[in-house]
């Protein structure tokens, strides 16, 4: 039986307990997002929780423990800005916002499309901020994500980018409803929208070529 790597498992448990951090928070009433950048002390709140992931998952609790030793070693960071701003964000390689309410389609679908928002390091954080507001209102698109600080040896840009994904690629009034609405937010250059097709296939813009499938 192949050995899992200790410190890829932990990657992957922290990963996992940021989303289970996130939903639980939620379920109890604000965003992690807003109450990291409302400055509140949330730690009693995260320990129960972890407590309720130690019983979910316990192999995954085990490996985050086994790494940071306690859980303020990592509560303090996620306070700090880890998971929630881009740029202070080194262990994870996204960072990911739903809309609320059920989505009709998974981000897996073939179906599904996204708007692509390349942005410098220096404006990362606030591109994300508003694009992750209004998604978690519910007046964008079905979900959002920002790629992090953490180098990712799969980006083929030094530039930080933004997903805005739509549920349908042929619906092009609400793609370009979210495309209105993007504008509105001051992201006001042309940006291409690209089809989770494309991506399945392993297709990617190169010079000369382009695989976007609207443009605006």
């Amino acid at each position: 039986m192949e050995t899992i790597d200790p410190e890829a498992l932990a990657e992957v448990a922290y990963g996992i307990f940021e989303i289970y951090l996130n939903r639980e928070l939620r379920a109890r009433g604000p965003y992690l997002f807003e109450l990291v950048e409302q400055g509140t002390d949330f730690e009693e709140d995260a320990r129960e929780i972890f407590e309720r992931f130690r019983e979910d998952y316990p192999e995954l609790a085990g490996a985050l423990l086994r790494r940071f030793g306690e859980i303020n070693a990592f509560y303090v960071p996620i306070r700090a800005g880890e998971g929630v701003l881009p740029s202070k964000t080194t262990r994870i390689y996204w960072i990911v916002q739903d809309a609320p309410g059920p989505a009709t389609r998974g981000l897996d679908d073939e179906q599904v499309g996204k708007w692509l928002i390349f942005v410098p390091g220096e404006e990362v954080d606030e591109a994300w901020r508003k694009v992750r507001d209004e998604t978690a209102k519910g007046t964008l698109g079905i979900s959002a994500k920002v790629s992090t600080a953490k180098p990712n040896p799969d980006s083929r840009d030094e530039r930080y980018v933004v997903y805005v994904y739509t549920c349908d690629w042929a619906d092009e009034a609400d793609v370009m409803r979210v495309r209105e609405r993007l504008r509105d937010l001051g992201f006001v250059e042309r940006i291409g929208y690209k089809r989770n097709i494309e991506t399945y296939r392993g297709e990617y813009s190169e010079e000369g070529r382009r695989v976007t499938y609207y443009s605006a």
